[in-house]
């Protein structure tokens, strides 16, 4: 499936989907992750993992 496709069905745009795919996104909403576990056929956990910060970072 196209990220393109992956857009429509889940109904964001191909460049928020390119900031949730690459890491980038500050937050996502519920409604999104359930639409793309949904098309994806997966749970949340399959699309999302915890990184701890960098503690020089903060």
């Amino acid at each position: 499936m196209s990220v393109g496709e992956l857009a429509d069905r889940v109904g964001i745009t191909p460049a928020n989907l390119a900031v949730l795919k690459n890491g980038r996104a500050k937050a996502v909403r519920f409604a999104t992750l359930a639409a793309l576990c949904d098309v994806l056929g997966c749970q949340p956990g399959d699309l999302l993992r915890w990184e701890a910060e960098d503690a020089a970072g903060d």
